[in-house]
Parts: C-alpha cells; structure tokens; sequence
C-alpha cells in the first residue's frame, strides 16, 4: 500500500493550460476533426456573415445615381447569385481533385507554376488577415454604435477580441467550433425567419415598410459610361458575399472521414444558406424601400444625417419587419454583430492550415507545420493574431479605411485557382481520349476515390472556366474601383509576401544541398578531450566534474577563466581543500571576457592533437520563476552560443535545479551521492588525468 505522504505532490498547471487546456496526445487527432454541423459555423461564419453587408454595399452604390437604379438591384443580385453558384460548383470539383487542404495555393502551384502559386499563397494570406481586421473592426463599429461610450476604446476592444478570438482557437478546432455554433445556427435561424415573416406580410399585403422609405436620394449626374462602371461597382460590391468560400477547400483536412464528401456536402450547405440570405435580404430591402446612401447627408429630407448615426439594412429591414422595440429586433442586432465577429474565426482556421501546407513545401518556416498542444497549428493562431493586431493598431479599427483592403485577395485566389483547374481538367482529359463510363470497380469504390468519367471531366471543365472567367471580371473590377482608396496597400503586401517565401524556399534549398551527404566529405576523430568550465567552487560544478568523469573521455581537465586574481587564488585553495585530482588550468582575461581565452585555448589545443574531439562542460541553474531568469547572467548560455561555432567542439549543458524549480518540474535539485550523510558534498573520486593523449590512467582514492 503507498503512504500517500510518500507520493508525489499534484502538477501545478501553468498560465498556457490555463487558457488553452491540457496536451491532448497525438492519437487524439481523430476526435478533434470536424463533423458536418460543427465545420459548417467554423469554416463557413465569414461567408455566412457577409450577407449582413453584402446586399448594403450592393443597394448603397447603386443610390449614387438615384433611387431608380435600385431597379437594376435585382438582376445585379442574380449575377452576385450565379457568380456564388459557379464558385461553389467550382470549389466542389477542387476539394475532390485536391483534397490535402492547399486549396487554390496547391492547384495553381501545380499547374500554372511556382510563382503562380505563390501569388495565390500572398493573395490568401492578406486575405486571411484581412478577413480577421474587417470583420473584429465591423464587430466593434455594431457595438459602439448601440454604446457610443465605448468609441474611445475602439482600437483596445478590437485588440481583446482578437486575443479573445485566438485563444478559443487555442483550445484546438473542436472546442473552438463548439463555442462559435451556437450564434451562427442562432443567426442563419433570425435572419431566415425575419425572410419568412417579411415575404409572408407582402403577399398578405402589408409588406414592410423601412425608416428610410420617405427620404429621396441626393443623385449624381452620370454619363453612359458612368452608368456601366456604377452596375459594375454595384456588383464588385455585392460579391463580398463570396468571401471565405475558399476556406472549406483549404479546411479539408480539419474534416472527419469521408474527408471529401464531407467537405462537399459542407461547401453546398453553406452556398445555398448563403443564396437564401443574401437573396431575402435583398428582395425585402427593395419591398420595404430601404434607402441606404454611401453619405448619409444626400438622403433628402433626414434632418439629423450629421447627428445620428445611418442604421444598417439589416437594421432597418428587421425593424420594418418586426418593430423597431421588439425583442426580434434585438435579436437579430446581437446576432449579427455577434456572427461579424465569429466572421473571423474562418480566418483564424484557414491561415494555420494553409501556412501549413507551405511549410510542408519550404515557402514557409518550418514551426508552421507544427502541431501544438490542442493538436492545433498553434503557430499559424499566432502570427495571424499577431498581424491582425498590428493592422489593427495602425489603421486605428477604422473600418471605412479597412474595407478598402479587403476582397482583392479572394478574388485574386479565385481567378488563378479556376484557371488552375481548367488546365487540370484539359491535363486530365488529354490522357482519358476515349470517352467511357465509370467502371463497376469505380462505383464500389468510396466516394473519396472515385474516378471521374470523360463527361464528368467535361462538366467540370465547364464550370471552371466559367468560374475563371467570371472572377477575373470582378478583380479587375475591384481592383479599378478600389485601388485609388487604399487597395493599393494590398498590392505591396502581396510582393512583400511573394519575396520572402521565394527566399526561405531558396534558403531551405541551399541548407538541403549543404547537409545532405556526399563522397567527398568523410567524418573521423582521433582524440576525446573534455572541459569543465570552472567558476567558483559550489555544487553545480561538482555536479559538471562527476558527469564528465562518469563519460570516461580520454583526457580530461578543468578551465577557470581569471577575471579577479583574488578569486582565482580562492577557487585554487577551494581545490586543494575539496581534495579534486582532476587538473585545474587557469586562463588568463585581460579584458574579463569568458569565451575569447576559452576558444582560443581549443584552437591552440586541436592544432596540436590533430582531429579531436573537445566536449565542454557547462554547468547551469535551472529556476522556477521568471523573475528569477533576470538575477542570474546567463553566462553558460552565452558561452555555448560562441563555443558552437568553433569546429570540433560539442557543449554539454549540465543543469542543477533550484528548489523553485518545483513549480515546473514537481520536484527538486538532488543532492550529490552521500552529501545528507556527511554534511558535506561528496568530492569527485580521485582521479589522475593527463592534459592529451590516447588514454587515461585512473587511481581511485583508498
């Protein structure tokens, strides 16, 4: 039976468990995938969440030229439509021909080339970043506006949220989808019944009627060819509803088993809620007359247009629908501020996957493709939370300026991912000239696996092209209308990006080429000599001596390095009185420097004995509290950064816990051998060693 005192006390958890919870062990990873219900609100919130906006951007440019425009809202909302209809299409047949979760990054890499595919890689990583800046910035801009007292701190709330966003994320994907599935199920199901109830009233024959139906629009003169850019502006605005449709193509790995089929059935879930939101809320803003102006002082007739704040479309339609007090109302509003936030947890899911997936293929810094302790891209949450903040902080959560920046990546992506599987589907046709049907074989096999037909092929083909096309339309839409109000920004980032991630591929490239082994190049060494760095007289360097006794090297010595003659007269006596026989050589510092003598010693050392092997020990504390790292000097840290860069030399770090050393490790600095016994440190047996040499005589003390 254990005596309970006998057993060891409970592991104090640190600050990081806190917060992100306990390791989960690597066959964990199964459980943390994603089924259906729970990857539809963590990869789809962004997309789900722009249709909040999405038809506002559509109506607000059309009013530039008067409420008649508003007559073509309906046929820009159906381009918006069949465009959100072939890009889904399109992604489908992408999750299915690349399903390792590199997304548009992987299929334009292979085949339009490397720099194709690394334009695609800075295009979504701005995006991704961007996604995060908008939608915690549109977030803070919904809920200053309901308490205004807040707008001093603007900048500090959308910083916390973003904190707030990346240590959910931390938690690892499950938990994190858990935490978000509740407010988007909670604004799907508002919106879509604010839809019901509004289309219900108007074929009853009461249809709402919005706050703004009365005012008239301040227009502007526009000449034909104004005309075509306002319908075109109008619906490069309405395509924000397109955002983040991409992530579920780069996500597939996060999904449980059948990865594909689940990602498939995710991406057309979300296509057609999307549909049905941004088509309802469209069609019940033109029933209830909304009337929403990019400058709310050309709406005609509001009196208060520099006092009061513009309500949103969203605003405004649920409160032609339910009532401006009624707790349907309020409802929707929290929702909706609530889900633009959540918006950029699909960032948050993406970028860690995809900066994965280019570490996986040397554009990136290796630690990305590292699993934290949630099982988790930890790394990829902390660069994104890191550069979101940044942006945050210098664009001060302005999210007039902000919107600017936003969409150009998306569309960017989307254009050179559909070209990249139009050349795959023609690469893939060409080797399959003879058109057949599916094999019993094909359709016994799981859906994740079957071959496509020739005619599947090209269907395929089909939509892709139209998807290429109809994006690169947009994009150089956006980029025309946008790019004089900050798009601009987006443009230099992208080459930046572009640069560095050539850059680490070439490094890792040449480090490859470096390491890798070759007939020229041969290892062998003719000696094995140690060094125990030696300051004082205190435990860790007995400790430091005993190891290297123990190792049984050729020839062994121990180093002081003389920065007070006093000190070095005290550490001799201290030698003689420990009764050490191990030999002790003092070099001398003029300029109290520790490493310079030491190394200069070693070079002088292997050019006389040839090819060996110099191994130094170095004793060092190992502390419990970070207050304590800024009392010690962190010398032997110091000294084994210099030492590795001398040839033939390998540091070993002995270290000696300090009792606070408890509270990481759950117990404390052993004694040496017989020191509770004696009062007093047990001295190295006794030892002769010579200074070089292929062997060493050992005399044990009687």
């Amino acid at each position: 039976m254990t005596n309970e005192a006998d057993s060891p006390p409970p592991e104090l958890k640190s600050p990081k468990h806190w917060i992100i919870g306990d390791p989960l062990p690597t066959e964990k990873l199964e459980g943390q995938l994603l089924p259906k219900h729970l990857a539809l609100p963590i990869f789809a919130s962004d997309p789900l969440s722009s249709v909040a906006y999405a038809p506002q951007e559509l109506l607000m440019i059309l009013t530039v030229g008067g409420l008649a425009f508003l007559s073509f809202a309906p046929w820009v909302a159906v381009a918006v439509v069949v465009l959100l209809v072939t890009v889904v299409a399109s992604y489908r047949q992408l999750i299915r021909a690349y399903p390792s979760g590199g997304g548009d990054y992987e299929v334009a890499h292979r085949n339009l080339g490397e720099k194709a595919g690394l334009v695609v890689a800075s295009a979504l990583l701005v995006d991704y970043v961007m996604t995060v800046v908008v939608s915690v910035a549109s977030g803070v801009d919904n809920i200053i506006s309901a308490i205004p007292e807040l707008d001093p701190f603007r900048v500090e709330l959308a910083v916390i949220f973003v904190i707030i966003l990346a240590a959910v994320n931390l938690r690892g994907v499950s938990e994190s989808s858990k935490a978000f599935a509740v407010p988007t199920y909670l604004f799907i199901g508002s919106v879509f019944v604010m839809i019901v109830v509004g289309l219900t009233r108007t074929v009853m024959g009461n249809p709402p009627v919005a706050s703004s139906a009365h005012f008239q629009v301040d227009a502007e003169s526009l000449t034909q060819a104004g005309v075509i850019l306002l319908l075109l502006r109008s619906f490069a605005s309405g395509c924000s509803a397109l955002t983040g449709v991409e992530a579920i193509a780069n996500g597939v790995p996060a999904f449980r088993r059948p990865k594909v089929r689940n990602a498939q059935r995710t991406l057309v879930l979300m296509g057609g809620i999307a549909i049905v939101l941004f088509a309802g809320l469209t069609a019940l803003a033109l029933i209830s007359q909304v009337h929403y102006a990019e400058d709310p002082c050309h709406l005609i007739g509001w009196a208060e247009c520099a006092t009061e704040p513009q309500q949103s479309l969203m605003a405004q339609v649920a409160g032609a629908t339910f009532g401006d007090s009624s707790v349907f109302f309020y409802l929707i509003q929290a929702t909706t501020a609530l889900v633009l936030l959540l918006a950029a947890n699909t960032a948050f899911n993406g970028f860690p996957l995809l900066g994965s997936v280019l570490a996986r293929d040397g554009y990136a810094p290796k630690s990305l493709s590292t699993r934290g302790d949630r099982l988790i891209y930890s790394n990829g949450v902390l660069i994104l939370a890191l550069a979101a903040s940044v942006i945050l902080v210098v664009f001060q959560a302005n999210l007039t300026v902000l919107i600017q920046l936003y969409i150009i990546g998306v569309f960017v992506s989307f254009t050179l991912g559909q070209t990249g599987m139009v050349r795959h589907w023609l690469r893939e046709l060409s080797k399959n000239r003879h058109p057949t049907s599916k094999s019993a074989a094909a359709r016994r096999a799981p859906d994740d696996d079957r071959a496509l037909s020739r005619s599947a092929m090209l269907r395929a083909l089909v939509i892709n092209s139209i998807g290429a096309g109809m994006t690169a339309v947009v994009l150089i839409v956006v980029t025309v209308t946008k790019f004089t109000h900050g798009a601009w920004i987006v443009f230099v980032m992208m080459p930046i990006l572009f640069t560095l991630m050539v850059g680490v591929n070439r490094y890792y490239r040449d480090v490859e080429r470096e390491i890798e082994p070759d007939p020229i190049t041969t290892f062998g060494a003719t000696g094995d000599h140690a060094i125990v760095l030696v300051g004082r007289m205190q435990k860790p360097v007995l400790k430091a001596l005993d190891y290297a006794i123990a190792a049984r090297h050729d020839s062994l010595e121990a180093v002081h390095v003389s920065l007070d003659e006093d000190a070095t007269k005290q550490l001799k006596k201290d030698w003689v009185k420990q009764n050490v026989h191990v030999k002790l050589r003092i070099l001398s510092s003029p300029y109290r420097d520790l490493s310079h003598p030491l190394i200069q010693y070693i070079k002088q050392r292997r050019e006389e004995h040839g090819s060996e092997v110099v191994t130094v020990y170095l004793p060092q504390f190992i502390v419990g509290h970070w207050w304590e790292s800024i009392l010690h000097n962190h010398k032997a840290r110091r000294i084994s950064q210099k030492l590795l860069l001398v040839h033939g030399v390998t540091v070993t770090l002995v270290p000696w816990l300090l009792d606070s050393s408890d509270l990481i490790y759950g117990r404390r600095s052993r004694p040496l051998p017989g020191q509770d016994r004696r009062g007093e440190p047990v001295r190295p047996p006794r030892r002769s060693t010579v200074d070089s040499g292929p062997s060493t005589k050992q005399q044990h003390k009687p």
